[in-house]
């Protein structure tokens, strides 16, 4: 619940096609910073994560002026978010804590470290979604939002997260507009491999 209520107000917070890299490390910085809005960023946080070395990254949450550009030769990188509406959406510590470790392997539907930025970012969106009466659903236009991606993207990386059986399939209602899917670890939407539009 944590980890969605960070991405929809991160996709307030930034530019609507923030890279999803820049998104993945937004997170885990939001869920860590303390209430002034500081933390800091082990390397091997970043090294985890697949993103050490990609200086664009920080220099693209910069320029949103979401946070001051650090000195990414320290160690651990010393961040300060700019973003002051930030810290109304800062839960206890703990709490916070537990939740960014859970975005690192968000399960049931943690896609392999070694994907792209992109097909992590789609994973745990709908790893994050709270399904009512274990119904994978969602509108096509809220999941492209938190991913900062167009829906046709989306719609492509969905089809990637099937390929690589982190879902066992999607649909995308078209009278409604929703999305629907199902882990690889459930039972499977009609019928199998079913998935695309």
């Amino acid at each position: 619940m944590r980890v969605w209520e960070m991405l929809t107000y991160l996709a307030t917070a930034l530019p609507r096609f923030t890279s999803s890299g820049a998104r993945l490390l937004a997170l885990q910085c939001a869920l860590r910073a303390d209430t002034r809005g500081r933390l800091r960023v082990p390397h091997g946080l970043l090294r985890a994560m697949r993103l050490r070395g990609h200086t664009e990254l920080w220099q693209e949450l910069a320029q949103a002026h979401w946070l001051h550009l650090p000195d990414l030769r320290s160690a651990p990188v010393q961040v300060h978010l700019r973003d002051a509406t930030l810290l109304d959406h800062v839960p206890g510590r703990r709490t916070r804590c537990q939740a960014a470790h859970w975005a690192l392997h968000p399960a049931p539907m943690a896609a392999s470290a070694t994907a792209p930025p992109a097909v992590r970012l789609t994973a745990l969106v709908l790893a994050a979604h709270n399904p009512v009466h274990d119904r994978h659903r969602a509108d096509l236009d809220v999941l492209a939002r938190l991913c900062g991606h167009s829906p046709q993207q989306t719609k492509e990386l969905l089809d990637r997260l099937v390929a690589s059986r982190t879902l066992s399939a999607w649909h995308h209602q078209r009278d409604t507009d929703e999305v629907h899917w199902q882990p690889a670890s459930h039972h499977r939407l009609g019928s199998a491999g079913g998935s695309g539009p």
